[in-house]
């Protein structure tokens, strides 16, 4: 019988140190996902000083040396025939990689019978620069999405996943930014994965309760997306000292507060569709509604209009009145608007009051968007000014 080095049963959450072909022998359950990262052996155990002056190092550690080809296909076929038995059948795994692994990988994915379901490209929308100049810069990993069986169904949360790409069927192209300062607080590991990734895939791919395995947990990213997201977790790692990050990164949690804003940070993407929120009084609203034109004040014939960040993102307009009464619509054109005067909208019934120019964003209003949640309208003042907010606030991401 083996002990967790790290335990927490309340949420089904477990890290356990040693080798993960070893691990994956003594350890019983069946994980409805895995996600790893394995190693890619590219450590040749030394450092150099690029032309740019910074110091690249080729050694990550024992576990990620160089070795000969064949040592590593058949170290690939091993753990990934120790987590196809570990899988329910109807699970998935994920495998993530650069050029120098990911293509064995899947070679011995096809060789071991799963069904690849994708090859996704994760573009780093803030890569490193790549130290050589006979190269083009190495900006994207990819992560190899296989189920365990071609004759069982996987699950895939593709209306969610539409839902936070605009309504389109999200592409196999991912741009997330790299690894953010806040996530290192506790300690960073060499190849350590952006949260923002692991909340993504395991929003796709598992439900509520399910089970992650990660063979190779590092500092532990995917166990502390599957905590806030509700899912239990497996983790295995060889070196005590990422083991201690990711527990320190887990405890943190503990503050409800805390989990909330990193929730909170890694739902947020530079790429999400947004939602303009606009109180309107009762009758205003319902003729907004008939019309399919929604208008907010801006400004005076001397002023100037500003943008704000994020509205070239906008697809989706939500109205309520002081709160209640809440409808979300989908916009007739993404990030456009147009600007009217005070006349040209009495022309269509209203009767501005507070200035003479107006921003017109046109809406169908004839078939309201469903949405699951949505808080803090209420919010004093705030409550009837137009804001921007991201869609993954209304839609629910769980």
């Amino acid at each position: 019988m083996i002990f967790p080095y790290y335990s927490d049963q309340m949420h089904g959450f477990s890290l356990y140190k040693g080798d993960a072909m070893q691990l994956l022998t003594e350890v019983t359950d069946k994980f409805d996902m895995v996600f790893a990262d394995p190693p890619y052996f590219l450590s040749k155990g030394f450092t150099i000083k690029t032309k740019s002056g910074y110091i690249r190092t080729f050694d990550k550690g024992e576990w990620d040396k160089q070795t000969t080809p064949d040592k590593v296909e058949d170290f690939n076929r091993r753990w990934l025939t120790l987590c196809k038995d570990r899988l329910n059948n109807h699970g998935t795994i994920w495998v993530s990689g650069t050029y120098h692994n990911i293509f064995q990988v899947a070679n011995c994915l096809i060789g071991l019978d799963f069904k690849i379901l994708n090859i996704v490209v994760w573009q780093k929308s803030d890569p490193p620069t790549t130290f050589t100049n006979q190269r083009f810069n190495f900006s994207a990993e990819y992560l190899i999405w296989a189920r365990k069986t071609e004759k069982v169904a996987h699950y895939f949360n593709y209306d969610l996943t539409k839902e936070l790409n605009g309504g389109v069927h999200m592409p196999d192209v991912w741009k997330i930014p790299s690894v953010a300062n806040w996530e290192k607080k506790c300690g960073k590991h060499p190849t350590q994965k952006p949260l923002h990734l692991l909340y993504r895939i395991i929003l796709a791919n598992s439900r509520p309760g399910d089970k992650i395995l990660d063979p190779f947990a590092g500092s532990c990213t995917t166990g502390i997306a599957a905590r806030l997201l509700g899912r239990k977790f497996v983790g295995f790692d060889l070196d005590e000292k990422y083991l201690d990050i990711g527990r320190r990164r887990y405890e943190q949690l503990a503050d409800e507060t805390i989990a909330e804003k990193m929730l909170k940070k890694i739902s947020e993407n530079p790429e999400e569709v947004m939602v303009i929120v606009n109180h309107a009084r009762k009758e205003l609203r319902e003729k907004m509604i008939e019309t399919g034109i929604c208008y907010l004040r801006a400004g005076d014939s001397q002023g100037s209009l500003l943008v704000t960040s994020g509205f070239e993102r906008l697809q989706y307009l939500l109205l309520h009145t002081s709160g209640e009464n809440v409808e979300m619509f989908r916009l007739k054109s993404k990030g456009s608007f147009q600007i009217w005067t005070k006349e040209t909208l009495e022309k269509y019934g209203f009767t501005p009051e507070h200035a003479p120019y107006y921003v017109v964003l046109k809406f169908d209003g004839s078939k309201t968007v469903e949405f699951k949640r949505y808080s803090r309208l209420k919010e004093g003042l705030n409550t009837y000014r137009a804001k921007i907010r991201p869609l993954s606030d209304f839609i629910g991401i769980k």
